[in-house]
């Protein structure tokens, strides 16, 4: 799937792109607890997508890596679609030739 393909309220998307920037990670307080969250812009050649990391997600990429999100979801934050990867999903970095 393409990120200009993303809609709010999808389920199980599988996407691909660049990592192109990562906000500061920060502390949240949510409904299961405490928490820590950074946001991450993805790009494909279709366009970018405000990516939310959770916890560990967070060091797992870094600005430049190809990554694949498997069973991600999206909802609308502040007006902008977000993908999650979520506690079903996972986030891997592509190796690069």
């Amino acid at each position: 799937m393409k990120i200009s393909e993303l809609r709010d309220g999808m389920s199980n998307v599988d996407i691909s792109g660049e990592i192109m920037d990562i906000s500061e990670p920060r502390d949240v307080i949510t409904k299961f607890g405490n928490s820590t969250v950074a946001t991450a812009k993805l790009k494909d050649e279709s366009g970018t997508v405000s990516l939310s990391l959770w916890g560990k997600q967070i060091s797992l990429v870094s600005v430049g890596d190809k990554v694949e999100i498997k069973g991600g979801y999206t909802r609308t934050f502040r007006d902008e679609i977000q993908v999650s990867v979520g506690k079903q999903g996972s986030i891997q970095k592509l190796e690069v030739a």
